[in-house]
């Protein structure tokens, strides 16, 4: 399987998204320059975290406008999956891959620790790997990631069982403890915590590599289905 690490200016997760994918979980992985419009040549997209435009105007705003987002958009209409972490989170929202939007944390002070978060759906691309309620570590490095949408939209992502992990102890304000959420397809994640981040134990957790995992094994078998 071969993934897209997309590039903005300001990006500082792409090496540890890069990292993740090609030299721990062993799959190609190519760093993508914003510019490059030209995904055709790729299985999956990841967009990683970091200050996006130096957050300019809000988180992921002026990325989100960029013209690789209408290729991730077109990608994603095919059916393709695309994982936004942190400000990849934020790009997504901005951009209408996902409902809602990334606000300033509830203590308005930017948070670096680990968390645990309850797997919710593991019937996704993204989760299949782990356990429905199992509970995973891993670090948050973010300033604006309260996640908030209106009652409505809330409703329907319960509804639609989009709502994919929740933090055990909340640290950000975000309504319903919200971590992560897909689009009703669901081959659209976004989340605030840093998967990429918790693939090796040396580090504290390698509880992300499942995730990668889980995308792999999933593109396999439709790959498999579609070429039988």
């Amino acid at each position: 399987m071969k993934f897209a690490v997309i590039v903005f200016p300001g990006s500082n997760c792409d090496r540890d998204m890069h990292h993740a994918v090609q030299e721990v979980l062993g799959e190609e992985a190519d760093l993508v320059w914003y510019q490059n419009s030209n995904l055709e040549n790729y299985d999956g997209i990841l967009l990683p975290g970091g200050f996006s435009y130096g957050d300019y105007l809000r988180s992921g705003a002026v990325a989100s406008t960029s013209d690789v987002m209408n290729q991730v958009k077109e990608h994603a209409a095919k059916g393709k999956p695309v994982l936004g972490v942190c400000n990849g989170f934020q790009i997504l929202t901005e951009a209408g891959l996902l409902p809602g939007a990334l606000m300033r944390n509830k203590g308005l002070s930017f948070m670096c620790h680990q968390e645990a978060l309850m797997v919710q759906n593991n019937e996704t691309m993204f989760t299949g790997g782990y356990g429905k309620g199992e509970v995973v570590r891993f670090p948050i490095a973010h300033g604006e990631g309260n996640y908030f949408c209106d009652a409505e939209t809330l409703a329907e992502l319960k509804a639609n069982n989009q709502i994919v992990f929740t933090y055990e102890n909340n640290p950000n304000g975000s309504v319903s403890d919200i971590a992560g959420i897909t689009n009703k397809e669901g081959n659209v994640l976004g989340m605030m915590p840093h998967p990429e981040r918790a693939v090796e134990a040396l580090l504290g957790s390698d509880d992300g590599l499942k995730l990668f995992k889980s995308i792999v094994q999933n593109w396999r078998e439709s790959h498999y289905v579609a070429n039988a």
